[in-house]
């Protein structure tokens, strides 16, 4: 089997391309997304919820990181739980959160592992266009 890079350096330019579009401040978000990948995942998808209300634009930028390692785990045929869910309505929060819980751990490690380099990308990218 051959090794597949599953695009995560283009994932992540376009990704601090549209951010810094949208409202450049919002890039200051890609150094608190790598530090937020050791908490697990359920908090780093719990992010956006957090701050939907008051900083949309930063909550939209930790959603499309969120949309992105979904679509990158689908292709290398892990399913990770994209439920859509209002920020004010406590179950389907929880049931998100359940179903983030009970990932089996492998594929865990391997979302966790794949959100770390999506992150280092997002990182080396803001570095590169922030200005």
């Amino acid at each position: 089997m051959a090794w597949k890079s599953y695009e995560l350096d283009r994932e992540a330019q376009k990704l601090v391309l549209a951010a810094k579009q949208r409202d450049e401040k919002s890039l200051n978000q890609s150094y608190k997304m790598r530090m937020a990948v050791a908490y697990g995942l359920e908090r780093f998808w719990g992010e956006h919820l957090r701050l939907v209300a008051k900083e949309r634009e930063k909550s939209l930028y930790w959603k499309e990181t969120w949309d992105a390692l979904v679509t990158v785990m689908a292709n290398a045929g892990v399913e990770i739980p994209n439920d859509p869910v209002k920020v004010d309505n406590t179950s389907e929060i929880q049931k998100m959160s359940d179903r983030l819980w009970k990932l089996d751990i492998a594929d865990q490690r391997v979302a966790l592992a794949v959100l770390t380099q999506l992150c280092d990308c997002i990182v080396w990218w803001t570095q590169r266009y922030k200005g």
